[in-house]
C-alpha cells in the first residue's frame, strides 16, 4: 500500500473526501484548458498568420468557446441510416474517456499534510503508472477505428484505417523512447520519476537533473511521436480534409462531433503533462507545484500550435517512413547507448 493509503486507511471519510476533491480539481482544470485551447489556438495561429482570429464574441473573442459549445449542443444530431448505430454513438466517448482517466496517475504537486495525514497531490500513485498511460493510449485507437467503420462511409473508413496504422506505428517509437527514462529513474511510477529528477545534474551542478539534459534524443522522439499519436498537424492524416473530407469524423454532427475535438485537445494536455513529468521535472520548479506543471503544459501546447501554423501535412508514405525507418531505430539505439552508460557508471 502507498503511504497515502496507510495514513488514511483508518479515516475513511477523510480518504474519500480528499480523493473526491482531487478528482474534481483535476477534472475542472482539464475541462477549462480543453475549452479554451480552441480559442488560444485560433488566436495564436491568427497572429502568426497576421489576422485577428475570434474577436466578436466577448472581449477579444473570449466567449467564443462557450458560443461554439452552445451551437453544437443545439445542432441537429444526424445518424446515417446505414450506420452501425450503437458503435457510432459509443465511438466518440471511447476516444474522450481514456484521455481524461489518464490524468489519474499524473502527479501535480508535492505531498501535503491535512490534519496529520500525508496526502499525495496525485489521484493514484501506481507503481506501473507509465504502463497504465500506454494502455489508455492504446484504447483511444479503438474509438477512431470504430468511428470510421461504423459510419458506413468510404472517407470515414479510410480515415479509421489510416489512424490504426499511424497510431500503432508511433506508439512503438514513443514507448521505446521513454524506456531510457525508466533505466535512469529505476521506477515506472510517475511520482518516483519526478523525485528522481529533483537532484542536481551530475556534470553541471547548477542545472536540475531533468532528463531532457541527459536524454535529449528520447525527449525529441517522444514529443514528435506524441504529436503523431494525437493526430495533430503535420501528422493529421486520419482527418486529411483535402482528400478525405474530414476522415473518421466525416459523418458526425452536433455534440458527437464536438467530443472528437474535446478528445484531441484533452490528448494534447495528456502528452504535454507526460512530457513535462518525464523530462522536465514535473511539478518541480521555482513556483508552487501545480503552477510549475501547468506552465510546462502550456509551453508544450503553444509549441504544438506553433507547429500547426508552420508545417504542411506530410504524405502518408513519409509518415510511415519516419515512424518505422527513422524514429524506431533511433529509439532502439538510444536504449543501447543508455544501457552502456548506466553499466559504466554503476
Amino acid at each position: 500500500m502507498t503511504p497515502e493509503l496507510l495514513s488514511l486507511s483508518n479515516n475513511l471519510p477523510l480518504f474519500l473526501g480528499t480523493m473526491m476533491v482531487k478528482i474534481l480539481a483535476v477534472f475542472v482544470v482539464v475541462i477549462l484548458i480543453v475549452a479554451y485551447a480552441t480559442w488560444v489556438e485560433r488566436k495564436v495561429i491568427g497572429h502568426m498568420q497576421v489576422r485577428l482570429g475570434p474577436m466578436e464574441t466577448g472581449w477579444h473573442g473570449l466567449l467564443q468557446p462557450i458560443a461554439d459549445g452552445l451551437k453544437l449542443f443545439f445542432k441537429e444530431d444526424i445518424i446515417p441510416a446505414q450506420a452501425s448505430k450503437v458503435t457510432f454513438i459509443l465511438a466518440p466517448m471511447m476516444i474522450l474517456v481514456p484521455a481524461f482517466i489518464t490524468f489519474a496517475v499524473i502527479p501535480f504537486g508535492p505531498d501535503v499534510t491535512i490534519g496529520g495525514y500525508v496526502v499525495h497531490q496525485q489521484i493514484a500513485d501506481l507503481n506501473v503508472g507509465i504502463l497504465y498511460i500506454l494502455a489508455m493510449a492504446g484504447l483511444g485507437v479503438y474509438g477512431i477505428v470504430l468511428a470510421g467503420w461504423s459510419s458506413n462511409s468510404k472517407y470515414s473508413l479510410l480515415g479509421g484505417i489510416r489512424s490504426s496504422a499511424q497510431m500503432i506505428s508511433y506508439e512503438l517509437a514513443a514507448g521505446l523512447s521513454i524506456v531510457a527514462v525508466f533505466m535512469l529513474a529505476e521506477t515506472l511510477s510517475l511520482r518516483g520519476i519526478v523525485h528522481a529528477q529533483m537532484t542536481s545534474f551530475p556534470l553541471i551542478p547548477f542545472l536540475p537533473n531533468w532528463y531532457i539534459f541527459s536524454q535529449p534524443l528520447a525527449f525529441g522522439l517522444f514529443v514528435i511521436c506524441g504529436l503523431a499519436e494525437i493526430n495533430r498537424t503535420p501528422f493529421d492524416l486520419p482527418e486529411a480534409e483535402t482528400e478525405l473530407v474530414s476522415g473518421f469524423c466525416t459523418e458526425y454532427s452536433s455534440m458527437k462531433y464536438a467530443l472528437f475535438f474535446m478528445a484531441e485537445y484533452a490528448n494534447m494536455v495528456v502528452i504535454s503533462a507526460i512530457a513535462a513529468t518525464l523530462f522536465l521535472g514535473g511539478w518541480h520548479g521555482p513556483f508552487p507545484g501545480a503552477i510549475n506543471l501547468l506552465l510546462k503544459i502550456f509551453a508544450f501546447m503553444f509549441f504544438f500550435i506553433w507547429l500547426r501554423a508552420t508545417f504542411p501535412r506530410v504524405r502518408y508514405d513519409q509518415l510511415m517512413y519516419l515512424g518505422w525507418k527513422i524514429f524506431l531505430p533511433l529509439a532502439l539505439v538510444n536504449i543501447v547507448i543508455t544501457g552502456i552508460v548506466v553499466l559504466i557508471l554503476l
